[in-house]
């Protein structure tokens, strides 16, 4: 499939945009593939709709879903297509989202992606896996914030590994405890 170069290169800064839960892996390009492309601009915006099994795969970071609306602010230029574009309002994936970046992943039905505000918000049966720690969330809705390892939500259900076993041994004696000796 080929898509014009500068329909490459705004796709190519959109999702370079995007918040990211790791920091310090080597930068790759990324890539953006879809049955359907329809992309849109007006004086202050650029609207791509990306449809049929969308998969953007970049640095240290995968994403796929059924569909994902990318919103720019651009500057207008009366003679461009496109325009140039100065920063990112959303990114909104929705359908299958599934987004893995290391040892996390990401599954719901909507994911927005707030560049501005560092934010990943995930709704529609959202899960959060970590399998470096061991701990997966689900909730009503889960809040990624970038840079962090952190997930904040709603009506959250947490489960992690097991916990050491703190109770007590019934076939251990007890001493009983001494009481301290008296100052005279």
């Amino acid at each position: 499939m080929n898509f014009p170069r500068s329909v490459l290169l705004l796709t190519a800064l959109v999702i370079s945009a995007a918040p990211t839960w790791a920091q310090s892996a080597a930068e790759q390009p990324t890539v953006i593939e879809s049955q359907q492309l329809d992309m849109r601009s007006s004086e202050t915006e650029t609207t791509s709709l990306f449809t049929g099994n969308v998969v953007v795969t970049g640095t240290n970071m995968r994403l796929s879903c059924d569909r994902l609306e990318v919103i720019a602010v651009r500057t207008p230029d009366a003679h461009a297509a496109i325009g140039n574009v100065e920063k990112f309002k959303s990114l909104i994936a929705t359908g299958n989202v599934l987004i893995t970046q290391g040892d996390r992943e990401a599954a719901c039905g909507r994911a927005v992606v707030l560049p501005g505000d560092d934010k990943i918000i995930l709704t529609e049966r959202p899960v959060v896996t970590d399998r470096g720690v061991g701990w997966t969330w689900t909730g009503d809705e889960l809040l990624l914030l970038r840079g962090e390892r952190q997930v904040r939500g709603t009506n959250v259900r947490i489960v992690g590994p097991p916990v050491k076993d703190l109770g007590f041994d019934k076939d251990k004696r007890v001493e009983p405890a001494q009481e301290p000796a008296k100052q005279p």
